[in-house]
């Protein structure tokens, strides 16, 4: 439950705190005298996002607060699954700094406004005249069903397999538009790949060719100078060949008078050697090398295929064309595989069903076992409430679809006469009907669902006299099993409440700021009597303000 708030520099709230008990509370006080602000600030540890005009003072920060004792609620694993440490008494807080930047904090922990939403809808509900709009909202009118069938723990584990379902068929949409997709253009990928394989290409080959077309394409200069060094090298007069077979015979001749000049002899005859042997390589070179007209069209042939297949895919070497021949060799198998998967999927999605089938088929039979409970409550507390020709359905048809909450559709009926037929709620209801309505349905999951504190924004606003005074009584029955928070200008109802807070305005040095008190017997006297009679009191007035307190 709400055990403290703590409000600065917002709007026109200097700094106030204020503490909360358990039971039904009631908060009062004149129009405009802050009470919408202090919803304003507590929207604020809610989650929401927030407005930097209602900043005061745009020098400080402005914070706020809320302390609540989480004891008897069980959403450890929340703070668990968070990483934020757990406190029985936890501390929401928001602060927006001078430079306009917003912070939230849970135990002091740093963390997004997505995590202060998700705890605080554990933790605290706010119901305004204008939520009653709900009603109409079929999401909301299940989760009423569900609350009082007490089924969460079933939908949770629908919902959980209705997204597995959902993603699953998603992915087997996707691939059948890849097959589909495939099928379209695997002629072409085909096509492109029967074309390159035919081509038969092997890597290096491009350069081999080229490097043969060259040799091919000068024959007779390459003979010329082949010819020449070969002329040079042998000829018998003066060949180097003959020039160092003299060479040699001269340092063999001076042998006996140079010390080194075996070593030299032998190296000029290893040279001899070496040069014997080039001068026949190049005889060989000179036979083999010959012209092929023949050969060099094979060859241009060949090389203007692999040129024609680089250009068509745009790259420049053999290898690459290689490696777009794997890549289309890929594209085409990649039809059979996905057909595989395809048939896997549709397995996967077939047993998913039936287990959809299964839960979602639990889940209506325990909303419908529920209706009957449902409609004769609520109608009992419109019957207090001064509708007691009220009459409250709720419609069911079942779809063929999966829906995120089950098959199940429904629909809240409401009719305020006999002699009419309900109907659904946004046609016939009026806005008082529907602040009642409202307010029953709230009355009857009140028992079911595990919230801690509920607060009503002047829900009973439009009623008067003795419904009002039975509006009080219901909502002190929810305070027995959940703290309960009501702001009105009813004094039928603030009687009804075990504290009572009043909000009031405070003139001070040209400022303007809003505070708040608990009243003690006294002062609730005089405040209720000024809801009953205005600011001129009467004796009357008085007396019948004890008579509602002592009521």
């Amino acid at each position: 439950m709400l055990k403290t708030l703590s409000i600065k520099n917002y709007a026109i709230i200097e700094s106030l705190q204020i503490d909360f008990d358990s039971g039904f509370s009631v908060i009062t006080g004149e129009t405009g005298a802050g009470k919408s602000i202090l919803l304003g600030a507590l929207s604020l540890i809610l989650g929401n996002r927030t407005s930097y005009h209602l900043v005061k003072d745009n020098s400080k920060k402005c914070i706020v607060e809320a302390n609540f004792d989480i004891r008897k609620f069980e959403i450890k694993d929340f703070f668990n699954q968070n990483n934020i440490d757990y406190e029985n008494i936890t501390t929401i807080r928001r602060e927006i700094n001078p430079k306009r930047r917003s912070r939230a904090f849970i135990n002091d922990t740093p963390v997004k406004l997505s995590v202060i939403k998700q705890l605080s809808s554990k933790l605290i509900d706010i119901h305004s005249q204008h939520q009653s709009l709900d009603l109409n909202d079929a999401n909301f009118q299940l989760n009423v069903v569900d609350a009082y069938s007490k089924i969460f723990h079933q939908t949770d584990l629908y919902k959980e397999k209705f997204l597995k379902y959902k993603k699953k068929k998603l992915e087997l949409s996707k691939i059948i538009e890849k097959i589909n997709k495939a099928n379209n253009e695997n002629d072409y990928y085909k096509y492109r790949f029967d074309e390159l394989n035919e081509a038969n290409l092997k890597k290096n080959e491009q350069k081999e060719l080229e490097q043969e077309l060259q040799l091919l394409n000068n024959t007779e200069t390459i003979q010329k100078h082949l010819l020449d060094t070969s002329v040079m090298l042998t000829n018998e007069e003066n060949g180097i060949a003959v020039k160092l077979h003299e060479c040699i015979s001269n340092i063999n001749n001076i042998r006996n008078y140079l010390y080194d000049a075996n070593s030299l002899s032998k190296r000029l005859e290893s040279t001899k050697i070496e040069l014997e042997d080039i001068a026949d390589e190049i005889e060989i070179k000179m036979i083999d090398t010959e012209q092929d007209p023949e050969r060099i069209t094979i060859l241009n042939e060949r090389l203007n295929q692999i040129y024609s297949l680089q250009n068509k895919h745009n790259v420049k070497t053999i290898e690459e064309l290689i490696s777009v021949k794997d890549s289309l060799f890929l594209r085409i198998n990649e039809l059979t595989s996905l057909k595989e998967s395809v048939s896997k999927i549709e397995k996967q999605l077939s047993l998913q069903h039936k287990k959809l089938i299964k839960i979602s088929d639990e889940i209506s039979s325990k909303r419908k076992k529920a209706f009957p409970y449902i409609e004769n409550k609520i109608i009992e507390i419109l019957t207090k409430l001064g509708m007691p020709t009220a009459n409250f359905k709720i419609s069911h048809k079942k779809s063929d679809n999966f829906m995120p909450s089950g098959r199940d559709i429904i629909n809240f009926l409401f009719s305020a006469n006999a002699h009419i037929d309900a109907k659904k709620i946004s046609k016939i209801a009026s806005g008082g009907e529907i602040s009642r309505l409202m307010l029953s349905v709230k009355s009857v999951i009140a028992d079911s669902i595990a919230l801690p504190t509920i607060i009503f924004d002047e829900i009973d606003t439009g009623i008067s006299g003795d419904i009002a005074d039975k509006t009080g009584n219901i909502m002190k029955k929810m305070s027995v099993n959940m703290q309960v928070i009501n702001i009105t200008h009813l004094p039928q109802v603030a009687s009804k409440a075990h504290k009572h807070y009043f909000v009031y305005k405070v003139e001070k040095n040209n400022s303007t700021n809003t505070n708040i008190k608990i009243l003690n017997k006294k002062e609730r006297i005089i405040e209720i009597a000024k809801m009953l009679s205005g600011e001129n009191i009467t004796d009357a007035a008085i007396k019948n303000a004890k008579e509602l307190l002592k009521n």
